[in-house]
């Protein structure tokens, strides 16, 4: 979910994640020394202020961890090579032909805040109609949405259930929806969906991101990062985002120290923390 369309995190922010930032999800996983937090900080951080002119910082950090802790460093320089790659071409309005139309596949829509009352904002609705023409491209596709309490005047809705309520509707199977209500950042959008996703439906392998066209690059990163570190090996690609559709919105940026900031956040190895971002 991102809060609002132009949005950077906060200094709180960076200074909280710079203080508890960690590496990988499960606890099955090594937890790694304070030193190997520290360069993963000051990789991501780095690449966010400077983009590729940081990049051969980003190599000397990477053989760093990897002296350091070389299962980590692995991981992490998958993640910083889809950082590098830039952003994806956008899929407007529906989904390429060509993807598996079966239950290895769900599409993610994305939450966006809701109004003060619990009621959907026109964006979120937006990205709704795109996620209503995706279903019906892959009709068995299992379809997530992601999002959660926002609502400033009623603490009771959540923008998974709003969302998921508007597209029963519209006539998608309840037993193909997938409810994730507790997320508040996009961070925690693929953190909740892909633990949701293991449990509920594990034969899932691939992934459509639905949201507006400005949210793709980031929630793309997101859930293929948190799909690294989610792992059992650093080399497997036990699920992965194939493809995307977009909502065209008439405004709003997330710049690459958003995606840093919740890179970090996806690090952290407190599942529920919550990171103040900036909505200015």
């Amino acid at each position: 979910m991102d809060r609002i369309r132009k949005a950077t995190p906060s200094f709180l922010l960076l200074t909280v994640l710079l203080l508890c930032a960690g590496c990988g999800r499960k606890e099955a996983l090594p937890v790694p020394t304070r030193e190997a937090r520290a360069i993963i900080e000051e990789m991501v951080l780095d690449y966010g202020g400077y983009g590729a002119e940081a990049n051969a910082h980003i190599d000397e950090l990477l053989r760093q961890l990897s002296a350091v802790d070389a299962e980590c460093a692995m991981r992490w320089g998958r993640i910083m090579k889809l950082w590098q790659e830039g952003e994806p071409a956008i899929n407007y309005d529906t989904l390429p032909e060509g993807l598996p139309d079966t239950d290895e596949l769900a599409l993610v829509v994305l939450g966006y805040q809701l109004n003060p009352d619990g009621s959907m904002r026109d964006e979120l609705i937006a990205r709704l109609e795109v996620a209503l023409r995706c279903a019906a491209q892959y009709p068995n596709a299992f379809v997530v949405c992601t999002g959660g309490g926002t609502a400033a005047e009623d603490k009771s809705a959540t923008e998974a259930e709003e969302m998921a309520d508007w597209l029963m509707k519209q006539g998608v199977s309840p037993e193909r929806l997938l409810i994730e209500n507790r997320s508040l950042t996009t961070a925690q959008n693929a953190m909740y969906s892909l633990a949701l996703l293991a449990e509920k439906t594990p034969q899932v392998k691939a992934l459509a991101i639905i949201s507006s066209d400005y949210h793709i690059a980031t929630g793309k990163l997101l859930f293929d990062a948190e799909a690294i570190l989610r792992a059992r090996k650093p080399e497997d690609e036990a699920i992965r985002v194939v493809s995307h559709a977009a909502w065209k919105a008439p405004s709003g940026s997330l710049p690459p120290m958003f995606q840093a900031g919740a890179l970090l956040e996806l690090s952290e190895d407190r599942d529920s923390a919550f990171y103040p971002y900036d909505e200015s």
